[in-house]
């Protein structure tokens, strides 16, 4: 006797395929893939010195590990992230001490054990390049937000504050086109870059910090 669904049943079937098939399908983009030791695509860029930057085995695996003396470099990714599809930025980060004394929204402190920042491009209108800066603070409360001390183009929110994760790994989780449109006042539906950056320039401290794998997604 040949087998059938009922109505019913067939819907219920579709419902429950559908459910799986969006779990499976949901949209990822990776961006950093340092647990697989790769750098591909990043580039690095000094504004004074060098913070070294190199992929290194942990206990849980490779990751992007930055050292900065009195240096600011990052390293820089140029990729078009679309927001209406991937709004979700995730990562993780370790960072083994911060900053002390520091006023991170002057010229003087402007200085991050870690950060990982999006970029809007302006092109050639340079002037309408926009940044959003999710750093690890040294003072400042997690949660607030400023105008970078050397541009306004650039907003700093602190995603993590002095020492009290200090020394472990933690999970982050931002939605980016949220973030740019309270920040900015407008709604970007993409980015143009992606960066890590580990600086102790204008401080003359020093700094280190883990990195580990970075993606986009839908949620």
């Amino acid at each position: 006797m040949p087998f059938r669904l009922s109505y019913r049943q067939l819907c219920a079937t579709v419902l429950i395929l559908s459910g799986l098939t969006g779990t499976v399908l949901a949209e990822t983009l990776p961006i950093g893939r340092f647990s697989a030791g790769e750098l591909d695509g990043w580039e690095e860029k000094s504004f004074v010195g060098n913070t070294r930057y190199e992929i290194v085995d942990m206990p849980q695996g490779k990751t992007l590990y930055a050292r900065a003396r009195k240096s600011a470099s990052g390293m820089f990714k140029k990729v078009r992230i679309d927001l209406t599809r991937t709004p979700w930025l995730h990562w993780s980060w370790r960072v083994d001490e911060t900053f002390a004394g520091n006023d991170e929204r002057s010229k003087a402190g402007d200085d991050y054990p870690a950060r990982i920042y999006v970029v809007v491009d302006g092109g050639m209108f340079f002037w309408r390049t926009r940044a959003v800066n999710y750093v690890w603070s040294s003072n400042q409360p997690v949660g607030t937000s400023w105008p970078n001390a050397f541009t306004g183009n650039a907003m700093m929110v602190a995603v993590r504050s002095g020492a009290v994760d200090a020394g472990r790994w933690v999970q982050e989780r931002r939605n980016v086109r949220e973030d740019l449109k309270r920040l900015f006042g407008k709604d970007f539906t993409h980015i143009d870059a992606v960066a890590v950056m580990t600086d102790s320039d204008n401080t003359g401290q020093s700094a280190s910090a883990f990195y580990g794998d970075i993606y986009f997604a839908g949620e």
